[in-house]
C-alpha cells in the first residue's frame, strides 16, 4: 500500500518538474481557470462541466508529455537533427489539436452566454 501513496509523490515530482521553466503551461493553466470562473458565474450544466474538465485535463497532460518528449530527445540527441526536430514537432501538433478543440468546445459552451443569445 506504500508503494501506491509513493507513486503520488514522484507523479506530483513529475509535475513540479515539468512545470519548470515552461511558459505555455501557466498560459493553459490561466485559461482554464478563467473557463472554470465563466462556467461557475454561468452556472453550466453537469455535462458542459464534465466537457471543460476533460479539456482541460487533456490539454494540460498532451503540454506535459510533450514537455518530457522535448527533454527526453535533447537527452538523445544534443546536436541538432532533422529527425528529432520532427518528433518535437509532432508532439507539439498534438497540443495544438487539443488546444484547438478545447477552445471550439469553450467556444460551443461559452459563446451563446457571453453575446446574450
Amino acid at each position: 500500500m506504500m508503494r501506491f501513496f509513493r507513486s503520488f509523490g514522484y507523479a506530483f515530482r513529475g509535475l513540479a518538474s515539468g512545470l519548470q521553466g515552461q511558459v505555455n503551461i501557466f498560459v493553459m493553466l490561466g485559461v482554464a481557470v478563467v473557463a472554470v470562473a465563466l462556467g461557475a458565474c454561468y452556472a453550466i450544466s453537469a455535462l458542459e462541466w464534465a466537457l471543460i474538465v476533460a479539456m482541460i485535463g487533456l490539454v494540460l497532460s498532451l503540454e506535459l508529455l510533450n514537455t518530457a518528449g522535448e527533454k527526453l530527445v535533447d537527452i538523445l540527441s544534443p546536436q541538432k537533427d532533422n529527425r528529432y526536430g520532427q518528433v518535437k514537432d509532432i508532439l507539439a501538433a498534438a497540443v495544438l489539436i487539443a488546444s484547438i478543440a478545447a477552445a471550439i468546445v469553450g467556444g460551443v459552451i461559452f459563446a451563446p452566454r457571453l453575446l446574450g443569445s
